[in-house]
């Protein structure tokens, strides 16, 4: 009854903020010609329809039994058409806001002289209206265009100097990579052309930190040929991640989800991959040694189960003059890493994909994630410690990216 309740209740909000909207649509769209303008009402309304149809029915189905274009594309459309009515709406409620303002001083005006008006009404402004609509509709724009940048992958390429590296390991070229979300990725071709992108790279170790799937290690099955062919000299090291556990799908019982995690455990063995769980190892070269040492998940954020156990992971790595991290939430970095270990020289992260949207230019760089992860993307610095949380290969929900590109880190120790 309580769902019931809430679903109506959002329905009831969306059908008034496409209400809200319309009335600027209607004021901008006043002068087009009658056919034009009854085509833009009638598309701006049957996004609205098809939303609450999908919102009422997908309770009383399965969600995975959806055709895979409808939970994908129909819905991501869906979304960000009701988050561009969203944005559009705050230019609208600053016009109304004036309106309300300039009608209010021209009844004080009229009450102080004992003056009447001809007419109470105070038009809307077009201007604002245009610019509600225009970022509104840039924003949805944005996001359609942001479908064909998913396999876009970018090579970041970062030099990292340390006082603590060992004179053998320098110019050692390390390949991050991160939140793969193989149950998304649908075009096994372009997957295959950013590994060999990553391969072109000739790394001398491979890391990923975390989120291979989705929930499922099934989601792998048709991809583990893929990732085998990733090729580094010293190894490719791997972590868990939050979504690697399957805690976000209901299973039938605690045995299935454990069978689940093992089978996913048993595909990074499969794939050459060392699976750090809680637990460091060497790398040799020219005679020296670093640490690596390799957590399961842990988060800050209280939704977010806590699984690593870095105390447990460090015990023996005081040994290794430079120590790397591979801990798959950032939020970690400061929580625990900085504060209590305070000789591990560079954490490696992922999780938060850069939100898939936002603006990275010279000299500025801006993504809503930036409110709920204060280290979101790039390079951070504390101290002599420093944190590199990289944006993803995958992408998760939204099946797009828009101005935060996936990505394959290339660092280079100096």
């Amino acid at each position: 009854m309580k769902r019931l309740l809430g679903s109506w209740i959002f329905i009831i909000t969306m059908v008034l903020i496409d209400l809200y909207v319309f009335q600027s649509l209607k004021l901008v769209t006043s002068s087009l010609s009658s056919k034009l303008r009854l085509g833009i009402h009638i598309a701006y309304w049957s996004f609205t329809a098809a939303a609450i149809i999908l919102f009422l029915i997908i309770p009383y189905i399965q969600f995975e039994a959806l055709p895979k274009f409808i939970r994908v594309y129909v819905i991501a459309i869906l979304f960000g058409f009701f988050i561009a009515k969203f944005i559009a709406m705050i230019f609208f409620l600053v016009d109304d806001a004036r309106r309300l303002l300039q009608w209010g001083g021209v009844k004080t005006y009229q009450l102080v002289k004992g003056e009447t008006s001809q007419t109470d009404a105070i038009s809307r402004s077009l201007f604002l209206s245009w610019l509600g609509i225009g970022v509104g509709g840039s924003l949805f724009g944005a996001l359609l265009y942001g479908f064909g940048n998913k396999y876009r992958y970018r090579i970041e390429k970062v030099r990292f100097r340390s006082g603590n590296i060992p004179t053998a390991f320098k110019g050692l070229k390390i390949v991050q990579i991160s939140d793969i979300h193989s149950g998304s990725l649908d075009d096994l071709q372009a997957v295959k052309k950013g590994i060999e992108k990553i391969n072109d790279l000739q790394p001398d170790v491979i890391f990923f930190t975390g989120d291979l799937v989705n929930n499922m290690a099934k989601e792998m099955e048709d991809k583990i040929a893929i990732f085998s062919s990733l090729k580094a000299p010293l190894g490719i090291y791997s972590i868990l991640g939050n979504h690697d556990y399957g805690d976000y799908v209901p299973w039938p019982n605690a045995e299935a989800k454990k069978d689940n995690l093992d089978s996913l455990k048993n595909i990074h063995a499969q794939m050459g991959w060392r699976l750090l769980l809680n637990e460091h190892i060497a790398l040799e070269k020219g005679g020296a040694s670093i640490g690596v040492i390799g957590i399961e998940n842990w988060g800050a954020r209280a939704n977010f189960a806590k699984y690593g156990d870095l105390k447990k992971a460090y015990q023996g790595a005081d040994q290794y003059p430079f120590k790397i991290l591979l801990s798959h939430d950032p939020s970690h970095w400061d929580a625990e890493v900085c504060k209590h270990f305070s000789d591990i020289d560079l954490m490696l992260s992922g999780h938060t994909h850069g939100m898939q949207f936002g603006v990275e230019i010279p000299g500025f760089r801006w993504s809503p994630v930036q409110y709920v992860y204060k280290q979101w993307g790039g390079l951070y610095k504390n101290g002599e410690q420093h944190l590199y949380v990289n944006r993803g290969f995958g992408f998760l929900g939204y099946p797009g990216r828009v101005g935060i590109l996936p990505e394959i880190t290339l660092i280079e120790l100096v």
